[in-house]
């Protein structure tokens, strides 16, 4: 494995999530849902920073007790519904490389709505981008829905949403497809800052399994999520 060294991890936060209000710090199996991003990303070797990006000063004061540096609160402008998650790290990275005077070749964006991601997810993901010399990674998990098998419906009739040579294929022979999973992103700074883009030309991808691929975005996911925690389901 490569040597692995100038790594910033940012753990985006806002405080006004709509879909489950306070989200990011909803307790989740005793702990606060941001807790198990920050814990995984702070013993990932290699990352010399885990920056949590927040407007919200709850959300500010309880990562820093976690260990998390949270050195600037994040702008208005760049805390609402509009807001791209590009111009949040930009904006993350220019402030942590202004206030350290130091300079991170390579980031991580950890979302706090994957809590099911592990440690060693992170430092395989790691791995994989640094052996391929790699732009960009993202995380992946297998398809719930192979493409073949969707549908659409236009004045009550169902038809394919793919052409097909075949329509008798069975699921079995079909190639496995992969969806992303939002738990971790890998991209060279200079891709993000010159290009705008977290996704380059050479771009790698890490398999994570279905049950630690949910992301939560609703009540339904948060309590899938707590069910898989309550069991022990191949999670830690």
């Amino acid at each position: 494995m490569k040597e692995v060294q100038g790594f910033l991890a940012v753990i985006p936060a806002r405080g006004g999530s709509k879909g489950i209000p306070r989200k990011n710090i909803m307790p989740l199996h005793g702990r606060p849902l941001i807790q198990y991003s920050i814990e995984a990303a702070l013993s990932v070797k290699g990352v010399e920073k885990v920056l949590v990006s927040t407007d919200d000063s709850e959300i500010a004061g309880i990562s820093a007790e976690l260990g998390a540096w949270v050195p600037f609160s994040r702008p208005d402008a760049l805390s609402t519904d509009q807001a791209k998650t590009i111009d949040v790290l930009k904006h993350a990275i220019s402030e942590t490389e202004k206030l350290l005077e130091k300079r991170f070749e390579h980031v991580i964006l950890l979302q706090p709505t994957s809590p099911l991601r592990r440690k060693d997810d992170i430092e395989a993901a790691i791995e994989i981008y640094l052996e391929n010399s790699a732009d960009s990674l993202q995380s992946v998990s297998p398809s719930l829905v192979h493409p073949y098998l969707l549908r659409t419906i236009q004045n009550n009739s169902l038809s394919p949403l793919l052409k097909q040579t075949d329509p008798n294929l069975r699921r079995q022979d079909l190639d496995e497809v992969y969806q992303l999973n939002g738990a971790i992103y890998i991209f060279r700074r200079d891709l993000l800052l010159n290009q705008e883009t977290i996704v380059g030309s050479n771009n790698v991808g890490y398999v994570m399994p279905k049950e630690r691929s949910v992301d939560i975005d609703d009540m339904f996911d948060f309590y899938l999520v707590e069910s898989l925690m309550k069991h022990e389901v191949n999670l830690f």
